[in-house]
């Protein structure tokens, strides 16, 4: 057994959360379109809105090769993951990082994993109080949808939403002890975040037969150096856009058939890839210039076609219900690894109710918290989100395979780890210098 499986909490050779044959019976294992669903909603979370954006940078061609190449390269950093983990017998992406570091890599990589996950967590809770209730924007009051169809009652403010959906849509899900659990409610996402395309595809088809929208912009409009560099500030996104490497092991670990593991990475992949594809370009083709950042924003005001104003909240109802079944599969690693952190040698924890509980409340109550009363919350995970969410998916997998404990890297491992290494660096440092710029700009603005 390797040194962070015999030293760390119990044998996670065969024990991941909860064993197949713990529970109310028997469970014979995960099925193939269950795992593809899980992973995929572990992809597609709140980064598929900000995808159109660079699109506006890049242009529509280099957008759609860049979109296609992190795909490509991120599944190739999972295969290593899952390549290198079973020479050596372990079961957890944070047991492979012991192996390669000690335990001290093993703590890292769990520490990156929780900063990253509590900070997805954090903003799919503001996010889905902004769509649902209401949110401040430089002193303008933007009303949410449900605050727009029933009026300012107590149950349409922020803060009730978010305890109503923390009770009876959170509370239940994260419940589940087996990841398996989520695979219908995460086929629901799946479901949600194409129904977003084919709206979005359709508007702008549709505006394209009228003859209301023109040709989009194919490549990147270069004027200046400062149009040059700002072509890098779409590379902490793209980047991040496929990271679920933390959910790999949990999912892998309660097939019925673990050999499906890398079959199951290609189809979400695949399927994520061509709903990113589909959302950018067409989400580009229907605003152009005008796309917002987040082009949630866009569907704020009228389309410009009949019933605008249904399909501007059937798009912001569909995205809030989305995020809303991303969280529970999101939160699932996140529980894991702070367990792994504060317990490590404790028994698994799905045999261990009042521990199972009492991280699940623990955690879910600092992320409400994070969510409801830090104003300043957005700018802290900024940074993190530059830093924890490039380790987990690839400064890791790329230092593990250099490493090479068990001399299975290949030549081929060795260059993708480079580049996968490069990339990272690179998007962190703009990731950070952008957001440094922000600020101080900011406070400059608003001193003037």
């Amino acid at each position: 057994m390797p040194f962070s499986d015999r030293k760390h909490r119990r044998s996670q050779r065969a024990a991941p959360l909860i064993p197949k044959d713990h529970g109310g019976g028997e469970f014979d294992g995960a099925s193939f379109s269950g795992a593809v669903f899980n992973l995929s909603t572990t992809i597609v979370g709140a980064g598929i809105m900000a995808l159109p954006a660079t699109f506006k940078e890049l242009g529509a061609i280099p957008g759609v090769i860049i979109i296609v190449l992190a795909g490509i390269l991120t599944e190739k950093s999972i295969e290593m993951i899952l390549r290198f983990s079973r020479a050596t017998k372990t079961s957890s992406y944070s047991g492979l990082a012991g192996d390669a570091f000690s335990g001290a890599g093993r703590n890292i990589l769990q520490l990156c994993i929780v900063i990253n996950n509590v900070g997805m967590l954090v903003v799919y809770m503001i996010i889905i109080g902004d769509v649902l209730s209401e949110t401040w924007s430089q002193g303008v009051h933007h009303t949410g949808v449900v605050e727009e169809w029933f009026g300012l009652h107590w149950w349409t403010t922020r803060s009730s939403i978010l305890i109503l959906t923390t009770i009876f849509v959170f509370g239940p899900l994260i419940s589940f002890k087996r990841v398996d659990s989520l695979r219908y409610t995460s086929a629901l996402s799946v479901g949600l975040a194409i129904v977003f395309v084919v709206i979005i595809a359709g508007v702008a088809i549709a505006k394209m037969i009228n003859g209301s929208i023109a040709m989009p912009q194919l490549l990147p409009n270069l004027v200046d150096q400062a149009s040059f560099w700002k072509l890098f500030t779409t590379v902490p996104i793209l980047v991040t856009a496929y990271i679920c490497h933390h959910n790999i092991h949990p999912i892998e670990n309660e097939l019925e058939d673990p050999s499906k593991m890398k079959s199951i990475v290609r189809t979400s992949i695949t399927l994520c890839t061509s709903v990113y594809v589909a959302t950018s370009f067409f989400g580009f083709l229907l605003f152009g210039n005008q796309t917002m950042d987040d082009i949630l924003a866009n569907f704020d005001g009228d389309l410009g076609i009949p019933l605008s104003s249904l399909l501007n909240d059937i798009v912001r109802v569909s995205y809030a219900l989305h995020l809303m079944l991303v969280f529970p599969i999101v939160f699932y690693s996140l529980r894991l690894n702070i367990d792994g952190l504060l317990f490590p040698h404790a028994i698994p924890l799905g045999y261990d109710d009042r521990r199972f509980f009492t991280v699940t409340a623990a955690l879910m109550g600092f992320i409400f918290l994070g969510a409801n009363f830090v104003p300043s919350i957005w700018d802290a995970f900024q940074f993190t989100g530059a830093t924890a969410t490039v380790a987990v998916g690839f400064i890791f997998p790329a230092a593990i395979a250099l490493r090479d404990t068990r001399g299975v890297a290949t030549k081929h491992d060795r260059s993708v780890s480079w580049i996968m290494l490069l990339l990272a660096v690179s998007s962190s440092t703009v990731a950070i210098c952008s957001d440094i710029y922000g600020i101080v700009n900011g406070s400059e603005t608003a001193e003037a």
